[in-house]
């Protein structure tokens, strides 16, 4: 990651002129936590963000969590239901129950959560584009159990403008997302108090790229943003700032992540008055906390848990009120339940046996921390005046501004560590020659059992229900859409009551607003402009010895298959072969094999890569090898990204050329694709492994 600049020493002149330093826990700024007590009376609530494969599966790993220790559950939904896809969508198919639990019914969610307490235990949903019909079917599955929705409580992210920002689950334009945002928001206030409605993230951000104060800056310009459409509507400030939360990574930089959660709540403290807001709760952030996932290595691997552990701290010594910790074999696939046990045991151990709990805001008044904690409160507030002269974060949205301010950091990050001036133990520095002996049992999906089983699960719900009721509630959803009137949570409640699918209610939207295409920018000669070593010298020199042997420039094209939206390591490999010398095309997001297959017999390339992070590798490479076939397209075909080593084997016997792990630096790619390219070229380079590849 991008460290936040800072001196080897500070004195009390580094403190000269700060205002917040005679400030209490509990009182404005609040740059000392949001509650005066903070942990010395109740620790932070330990949360077990998980889900994978059906609900039954999912259902079983909540229950063991809460058994062994954790206090909250966070649901991870899977690509398609996050998309408002159903599980027998031609779309969904590679992608179901791979990177989270599958929902597509009432019936899904109530299996879901069958023998947990939802009026006593905290629920957290990572839902976003398909909010609508996946929270409308967890007010059901609770209703139908006689849970009164006054009774439940948890948050739902409902944080749409991060998605067209980095992570891309969005449905619908930014316009009408932003008026369903405001839907959920009003009904939740209304009807569900104990639920926040809106967890304005800036956990992706970082995950993206984004250093402290551009994480800050993002999340802040997206929260004022929402504020500001939700008070044009006529609600009251202080109402809706009290319905906003927060979720920030935590990642590497020990003190500056520390200095950046305490800047937060300096920074809203300050924000909400300005729009308006004037109680304390108000005013005072409250916040969710994850362990960076990025910062995983994937050898090595249990130099995870020491990582992990260090990110845990520093999330407790800067405040927050919720944390989940990554298990250490996340690197690799979806964690063990024994990865996930010691993740949980990690913050049972901080909570009991380190006394961190003892004492409110340790670092208040240290030279460092307090002058490091203004430092990136103002820089985070440039970036949020820069934006607001843009014209606001829908504009710097729609001009790319956000895309690339993110990936040039992450390309100056990727560079720094390929060329060793970024230490990652076991990766670029202090390798071992039993680097992999640890590497973790991955826990593998049957997706297609998953899409099989649903199938069966839908087509059951289908014959049950009572079909005109069905389509009188969509065709209320649609006109409400389309005349702007009425709530659409309300409506999508009914259409869950009648036993909808997401995908029924989903379409019943894009009949009035069609489906977004993401856009994506890519940034070159950032990363060639931080790389000044010989091996990306000597890499770029066998680019264009390759160049004068072809007569023109090495042609690649990059596809970025299936529902996956995480696009950081795919960007950073498009500009670093730019940069190198090769012309590089890519497919854009969400891409099928038959549409990569397309483009790929448009024009001749050398060679063509495919991007995999979410799991999904196994059935989608092997169809856009056939798809190539059929169209006589015979150019060697890579992968990059997770791909555990069964699977490595298998896409080989396919057809697969060469499969780039996470640990590939550029210029040990670049190399390698030279070689595939024109297998006569010769490379005497050093490999040396980081943390590349094309996620």
């Amino acid at each position: 990651m991008n460290r936040v600049p800072r001196k080897p020493l500070y004195t009390a002149a580094d403190l000269e002129g700060l205002a917040h330093l005679d400030s209490m826990p509990g009182a404005a700024p609040f740059v000392r936590g949001p509650y005066p007590s903070m942990y010395t009376t109740r620790p932070w609530t330990l949360r077990q963000y998980a889900g994978y494969a059906d609900a039954a599966d999912s259902n079983l790993a909540f229950r063991r969590a809460l058994d062994r220790g954790a206090q909250g559950l966070s649901v991870a939904f899977d690509l398609p239901t996050q998309l408002g896809y159903d599980s027998t969508d031609d779309e969904a198919r590679a992608d179901v129950g791979l990177a989270g639990v599958a929902i597509d019914t009432v019936d899904d969610m109530a299996r879901l959560f069958e023998g947990i307490a939802l009026e006593r235990v905290s629920v957290s949903m990572t839902m976003n584009g398909a909010v609508l019909p996946v929270l409308a079917a967890y007010i059901v599955a609770a209703e139908e159990r006689g849970i009164a929705m006054a009774s439940l409580s948890g948050t739902v992210q409902n944080d749409i403008l991060k998605e067209f920002m980095v992570r891309n689950t969005c449905v619908f334009a930014p316009e009408p997302s932003l008026r369903i945002v405001a839907d959920v928001v009003q009904f939740l206030s209304e009807r569900m108090p104990r639920f926040k409605a809106l967890s304005v993230s800036g956990y992706h951000f970082q995950e993206a790229g984004a250093d402290a104060s551009l994480e800050l800056g993002l999340t802040f310009a997206n929260a004022r943003a929402y504020v500001r459409a939700l008070r044009a509507r006529g609600l009251n400030a202080d109402a809706v700032c009290e319905q906003l939360s927060f979720f920030f990574g935590v990642g590497a930089d020990f003190f500056a992540e520390i200095a950046k959660l305490r800047a937060a709540r300096l920074i809203w403290s300050g924000m909400a008055e300005e729009e308006g807001a004037t109680s304390a709760k108000s005013r005072a952030l409250r916040m969710h906390c994850q362990t960076s996932g990025w910062s995983l290595g994937a050898t090595r691997t249990q130099n995870n848990i020491v990582r992990t552990t260090v990110e845990a701290m520093a999330a407790v010594f800067g405040g927050t009120q919720s944390l989940h910790t990554n298990a250490h074999d996340e690197a690799l696939a979806l964690p063990s339940a024994s990865a996930a046990q010691l993740a949980r045991d990690t913050q049972l151990i901080l909570q009991h046996e380190m006394g961190l709990c003892e004492v409110v805001d340790p670092w208040a008044g240290s030279y460092m921390m307090e002058s490091l904690t203004a430092s990136v409160a103002a820089q985070a507030r440039e970036i949020v005046d820069e934006i607001e002269a843009r014209g606001g974060a829908l504009e710097a949205i729609r001009t790319g501004w956000v895309h690339r301010r993110i990936q040039e950091r992450a390309a100056a990050t990727q560079a720094r560590i390929d060329s060793g001036t970024q230490t990652i133990v076991g990766a670029n520095a202090f390798i071992a020659d039993d680097a992999d002996d640890d590497a973790p049992a991955c826990l593998a999906i049957d997706g297609e059992r998953v899409r099989v089983q649903q199938s069966h699960r839908i087509a059951d719900v289908l014959r049950r229900r009572d079909e005109s009721r069905v389509r009188a509630a969509l065709a209320a959803l649609t006109r409400a859409a389309r005349d702007d009137a009425g709530n659409l949570l309300a409506l999508t409640i009914d259409c869950m009551r009648a036993r909808a699918t997401v995908g029924e209610c989903t379409r019943a939207l894009e009949a009035v607003w069609p489906r977004h295409d993401p856009a994506s920018a890519n940034t070159t000669r950032v990363y060639g402009e931080c790389r000044h070593d010989d091996a990306w010298h000597a890499a770029c020199a066998r680019v264009a010895q390759l160049g004068e042997t072809l007569g023109r420039k090495p042609r690649m094209l990059i596809a970025k298959l299936g529902l996956d939206g995480h696009d950081r390591g795919a960007n950073v490999v498009a500009c670093a072969l730019e940069d190198a010398g090769f012309d590089v095309t890519a497919t854009g997001l969400f891409a099928s094999p038959a549409q990569a297959a397309k483009l790929a017999a448009q024009r001749p390339y050398d060679v063509i890569g495919v991007s995999s992070l979410a799991g999904a590798h196994g059935t989608l490479v092997p169809r856009l090898l056939r798809e190539l076939a059929e169209r006589d397209v015979h150019t060697p075909l890579v992968v990059g990204g997770i791909v555990p080593d069964e699977d490595a084997f298998l896409l080989r016997k396919k057809g697969v050329a060469d499969i780039f792990n996470p640990g590939s630096t550029m210029h040990e790619i670049v190399e390698r694709l030279v070689k595939l390219i024109c297998p006569d070229a010769r490379s005497e380079s050093r490999l040396v492994t980081s943390q590349a590849d094309f996620r």
